[in-house]
């Protein structure tokens, strides 16, 4: 595509204070609905690279992500206009974007594949971001993939999106070790999008001054993760303690958590356990309940070791000496 001048934008004013101005020349959109959306649009906003337009998800869709943040707040604080949409192909929202005929469209925090059509819109192309370290870990649900084998290095991925999985060329990256037996969802989540938010301000401010980093991706390391549902999160109680114990650690907080049945029945959703410390002190069934103290509930697994739940929450008490899991 042949070069155009690119329109400099001021921020404007909020509530009687005027917004930083901005130091980026570049026309981008911003598209994004959770945690880690909020984060890397304050650092952009903070690194004075506000976008000119903000995309979110309606806030009746909120339910559509555990991690869920609203943007409105962060773009209403630096005046960026904000709109709201369930989806990219939007005819509405996709006629908008041509008009106003941007540089860069980031895409930071959204679950929807990106159809050719918003890919063609900005003239340099479309950023998009992967809490994994790419070409290894593609795919979906890859933060609880990555603790649920065990890996001992994550990473912070932004990569040029294109029509494959997580394929394009990688536009910058951090790489981190991390203790494959004691991480957790929050910890890693939290890692990575942090290393996200530290990286994109540099470049965008890269592609501002010309420059358009792109390292292709060695496709012959790659791996895939699947999909996860919401069973994928059910916990089987003939499992030995450390896999269980790693399951939840994996699905816990920012996102649902693992899930068994009462002994009536009841859903209980566990946020957060340990390994109990004595090992042949107790003797019981896969499932059952050994031991309840004001601050853990300790459960038998099927290798005879137990785990002790320390964050859980169901409608009620779990009975020492009841079993967990039947349905």
């Amino acid at each position: 595509m042949g070069t155009r001048p690119v329109r400099r934008l001021a921020r404007r004013c909020c509530k009687g204070e005027c917004m930083t101005a901005k130091n980026n020349p570049l026309t981008t959109v911003f598209i994004g609905a959770v945690e880690g959306s909020a984060r890397a649009l304050q650092a952009l906003c903070e690194a004075g690279m506000a976008p000119d337009l903000v995309v979110t998800l309606p806030l009746a869709k909120a339910d559509s992500h555990s991690d869920f943040a609203d943007l409105a707040p962060i773009a209403s604080e630096h005046g960026i206009a904000l709109r709201r949409v369930p989806r990219t192909d939007d005819a509405d929202l996709v006629q908008e974007l041509r008009g106003l005929n941007p540089d860069l469209i980031l895409i930071i925090g959204w679950s929807q594949l990106v159809g050719r059509e918003m890919l063609d819109l900005p003239r340099l192309g479309v950023i998009g971001f992967h809490p994994a370290p790419l070409p290894k870990m593609r795919g979906r649900a890859v933060i609880p993939w990555q603790i649920l084998t065990a890996q001992r290095q994550a990473g912070a991925t932004l990569f040029w999106i294109d029509e494959g999985v997580d394929d394009g060329p990688i536009a910058a990256q951090s790489v981190f070790d991390i203790d494959p037996e004691t991480i957790d969802a929050r910890g890693l989540y939290d890692l990575s999008v942090n290393e996200m938010a530290r990286l994109l301000p540099d470049l965008v401010g890269q592609l501002a001054n010309g420059e358009r980093p792109a390292t292709p991706q060695d496709h012959a390391q790659a791996s895939i993760c699947a999909r996860r549902r919401p069973e994928d999160g059910e916990i089987d109680w003939t499992r030995s303690a450390d896999e269980i114990e790693r399951l939840i650690r994996a699905v816990g907080p920012p996102y649902p958590g693992a899930t068994t049945r009462s002994a009536k029945g009841a859903t209980v959703t566990v946020t957060r356990a340990r390994r109990h410390p004595r090992e042949g002190y107790f003797i019981g069934m896969p499932g059952q309940v050994q031991d309840v103290a004001p601050d853990a509930v300790t459960v038998m697994c099927g290798d005879g070791r137990c785990i002790d739940l320390l964050e859980w929450n169901g409608p009620e008490k779990l009975g020492r000496h009841t079993i967990l899991g039947r349905t």
